[in-house]
């Protein structure tokens, strides 16, 4: 089981209920080492102090805040929390809206909101958390909470998710940069060129590609074939043997005038052509385990020869 990075209370109105908050992500990327081209040695990173240039220990190392140059007021960690008890231990739901209302744009970061015990010793009563998860599911609403973690204060969601609560980071409305200074396309997209035909075949090309939602069809294909590269590269012992660089242009995608009606044809004919596949596939299996015929290319058509009986004493069945 993770490790809570914080524990302290929803609040809303009247209501607190003990949680404690653990990461809801697990990022798996790459991490490489730097090195001395020269002499392929690692690169090493010191905390150092600035004055005498000897290595610090973590054990040493204080949080100053500076007030003057050269003059730094002390924090701990106990200071940081005896400033505002309140804020530093409360999730504090401020707002209830829609779910629908937050644009995505707004989401940061997950946690997930566990119930915990509030002197760690007994278990606290889940009947609040419940309460509060149910109600949020059943009204369609999300919490618009304040929240301070590692110093900062956040504005988050907390929202149901399956049997747990989730509380997620959302950005303040000022961290956001406007569009207003991009070269944007206007919202009326006849007056750009585009033609009811496009719109349509293009509307068409989405309802054929549309799916239900499945994360765990997505997957990292880029850090695959970068663990495959390096595989490959051991196994040749050309480990430090860098690439030679290629033409950009050679692996550029190409860009500029497009003929727009050609492209989304071409588009709806490989998702036609797939599903035909998908559906002769599935006919000829459905033929080849009944003995009927299955449709072949050019209207020909096969007729799969009965299976030999079984023998006494085989375990074995052949691959239909």
């Amino acid at each position: 089981m993770p490790r809570s990075i914080w524990k302290g209370s929803i609040s809303f109105g009247l209501v607190q209920i003990p949680v404690a908050l653990y990461p809801a992500e697990e990022p798996d990327e790459l991490h490489f080492t730097q090195l001395d081209r020269r002499t392929m040695a690692p690169i090493r990173y010191e905390r150092v102090n600035r004055e005498t240039g000897e290595p610090v220990s973590w054990d040493d190392i204080v949080r100053g805040y500076p007030y003057e140059k050269g003059e730094y007021v002390v924090l701990s960690d106990e200071d940081l929390r005896r400033a505002n008890v309140e804020a530093t231990q409360t999730v504090d739901i401020l707002d209830f809206v829609d779910a629908s209302e937050i644009d995505p744009i707004y989401y940061d970061k997950p946690y997930f909101l566990a119930p915990a015990s509030q002197n760690g010793k007994k278990r606290s009563p889940v009947t609040a958390y419940v309460l509060l998860r149910e109600a949020l599911r059943k009204t369609g609403k999300v919490g618009i909470a304040k929240v301070v973690i590692r110093t900062r204060e956040h504005i988050a969601a907390v929202r149901p998710h399956g049997r747990g609560l989730v509380l997620n980071l959302l950005r303040f409305a000022h961290e956001l940069r406007s569009d207003e200074e991009l070269d944007l396309p206007e919202m009326d997209a006849q007056g750009k060129g585009l033609g009811k035909r496009e719109l349509e075949m293009a509307e068409r090309l989405v309802a054929e590609m549309a799916t239900a939602w499945e994360p765990e069809k997505y997957k990292d294909e880029y850090r695959d074939d970068v663990m495959k590269l390096i595989e490959r590269k051991v196994k040749s012992g050309r480990t430090t043997a860098p690439a030679e660089p290629v033409e950009e242009e050679r692996h550029r995608r190409a860009t500029g005038t497009v003929d727009l009606i050609a492209l989304l044809k071409k588009s709806l004919g490989q998702k036609g052509e797939k599903a035909a596949n998908d559906e002769a596939n599935s006919g000829a299996k459905d033929g080849a385990k009944d003995g009927r015929r299955a449709p072949e290319e050019g209207g020909k058509s096969r007729v799969r020869k009965a299976e030999a009986p079984k023998r006494k004493g085989r375990s074995s069945r052949r691959a239909a």
